[in-house]
């Protein structure tokens, strides 16, 4: 079973709604240590409702986080994409890589996708990005892609209590960094 939605590809990777089948990966991910960042570690009980909320959101909203699926080995190695929960501070494009996959530039090579989609597809004015100051490796992320510092956001309920900062940047920014 997949979620309905639309299907990116670029070179290395397959972004796609989520599927039954990316939860084992899926949880393996939210259990690593590195997960304190997206509302972990969790045990996969946990890890099965944001799970489900993936799909739900593809479901009924028809926006949510691709999974990205590695060409070479079919594997699930994250998700990346559009996200807007009730109560968001923004249009955000968040991201999460299985532990296996980091440092490849996979996350980078996923995100140009999913930014070009948000703001092509959707029509999106702006994205934005909600990291956690500790979170070294994102907030190089988001600097990558052409996104600055915004400053300290507050989050939702269950994510109140959870220090986040915004990084962002404007469809035109990303369209003249995209054109240079």
């Amino acid at each position: 079973m997949i979620a309905p939605g639309p299907t990116l590809e670029t070179e290395r990777l397959i972004l796609r709604p989520t599927a039954i089948e990316d939860f084992p990966r899926w949880a393996e991910s939210m259990a690593d240590e590195s997960a304190r960042f997206i509302g972990g570690p969790m045990g996969p009980e946990a890890a099965w409702r944001g799970f489900m909320t993936m799909a739900g959101a593809w479901a009924l909203t028809g926006v949510s986080m691709f999974s990205m699926i590695d060409k070479a080995s079919g594997l699930w190695i994250g998700r990346i994409g559009p996200w807007r929960p009730e109560g968001w501070p923004g249009n955000e494009v968040g991201y999460g890589v299985h532990p296996e996959a980091r440092g490849k530039g996979l996350a980078f090579e996923a995100a140009v996708a999913a930014m070009d989609y948000a703001f092509e597809v959707l029509d999106w004015r702006d994205v934005i990005h909600c990291i956690d100051p500790a979170n070294v490796a994102s907030q190089a992320l988001a600097r990558r892609l052409g996104s600055s510092l915004i400053g300290p956001t507050k989050l939702p309920p269950p994510y109140d209590h959870v220090p986040s900062d915004m990084w962002g940047q404007t469809r035109e920014q990303w369209r003249a960094r995209r054109s240079a």
